[in-house]
């Protein structure tokens, strides 16, 4: 069996970190599930016989729904720390600023899928 990394790649232990199949298929896993809840929230959405404020807090307080938008903001904030974490790996070259952006890009969908929930929980639950 042929050894296809250079000898320089050998010497310095570099090669596949063994996290690259992992993250394809979540990217993937995440990119199916939105479908179909982008596709429910946007029927039950169209649906809405008035749009209102009224209306549009009573039917977030519907349980399907809020279920609904909480798996589709936490889905698509961790799909897009996905996506820019690829990008950011493949288009920064310094290993010091691409470990800074990547955890800053984690950082930045955790607040903000945090502060999407958090608001769904709120008008769901009234207070």
């Amino acid at each position: 069996m042929s050894n296809l990394r250079t000898p320089l790649s050998r010497a310095k232990g570099l090669g596949s970190a063994k996290e690259g199949t992992t993250h394809w298929w979540r990217q993937r896993l995440t990119g199916l599930l939105m479908v179909p809840l982008v596709l429910v929230t946007v029927m039950c959405l169209a649906m809405l016989p008035q749009a209102d404020h009224a209306s549009f807090t009573e039917w977030v307080a519907s349980p399907v729904i809020t279920v609904c938008l909480v798996l589709l903001i936490g889905t698509v904030f961790y799909h897009a720390s996905l996506g820019l974490q690829v990008i950011i790996e493949d288009y920064v070259s310094s290993h010091g600023m691409r470990t800074a952006a990547i955890i800053l890009v984690g950082f930045g969908c955790l607040v903000f899928a945090t502060l999407g929930i958090l608001s769904v929980l709120k008008i769901a639950l009234g207070s």
